[in-house]
């Protein structure tokens, strides 16, 4: 099982914890015992796995891919979102706490600001959660295949349980879509906010479960080109 970068702090802290304990409870001949660090700590480790993934090879060029694992929680339309300068399709993704929490970019492009906000921490499912909890804003402009004009928000969203959002992310930065680029720390959600256009086609609803750099949640029209291909 591969782990995170991002998550390396708290699992080598958990391993060195459970490890002196196992030594500990062997020592004092409490075999029984060891059972539950040893527990413990796969469970650290299940929450920071980060396993590799693979793009599907018909992958269309200007599908979109999800940023997180999770459950599709809203596609919800808006008159204006600052992510994309004017009106907004916003797709909301909830983790639960046994989801991969390594976000992946959604899309070739270079990063144009990273913003964090600080705010209340309601459950990521909830309708707050998109306005008023700590967030992290990320917007992106497409590579130069799209156009210049095309730029699309990734928002990283701390939750009920989650206290920390990673993102080594800076402005001027390049990522190539399926990229790993941070992580929300023990439950939370994130959005995909394209600008809304007639052209651009949602392929998720809500419910549907989702996984990070593999699920096209949608696809949006290149120069030239139809918003299928």
């Amino acid at each position: 099982m591969l782990l995170t970068r991002y998550g390396a702090r708290e699992w080598l802290a958990s391993a060195i914890v459970a490890g002196t304990a196992i030594i500990f409870l062997a020592w004092l001949g409490i075999w029984w015992a060891m059972v539950v660090p040893g527990v413990l700590w796969l469970g650290t480790a299940w929450f920071f796995r980060d396993p590799p993934r693979r793009m599907p090879v018909d992958l269309p060029d200007n599908a979109l891919l999800s940023p997180a694992d999770g459950t599709v929680t809203a596609v919800q339309q808006m008159d204006h979102h600052a992510a994309v300068g004017g009106p907004a399709i916003v797709i909301r993704i909830f983790l639960s706490i046994i989801d991969v929490h390594v976000n992946r970019s959604p899309a070739d492009g270079h990063v144009l600001t990273v913003k964090h906000q600080p705010g209340a921490h309601y459950d990521a499912r909830s309708d707050a959660s998109s306005t008023d909890n700590e967030s992290n804003l990320i917007t992106l402009r497409l590579g130069p295949h799209w156009g210049e004009e095309r730029t699309i928000g990734v928002r990283q969203i701390a939750g009920k349980v989650a206290r920390r959002i990673v993102c080594d992310l800076c402005p001027g930065d390049r990522l190539r879509r399926g990229q790993r680029f941070g992580m929300i720390k023990f439950g939370s959600g994130a959005e995909l906010i394209l600008p809304r256009d007639e052209a651009v086609q949602v392929h998720v609803r809500v419910g549907d479960r989702v996984k990070a750099g593999l699920t096209p949640l949608a696809t949006m029209p290149m120069p030239g080109r139809s918003a299928s291909k």
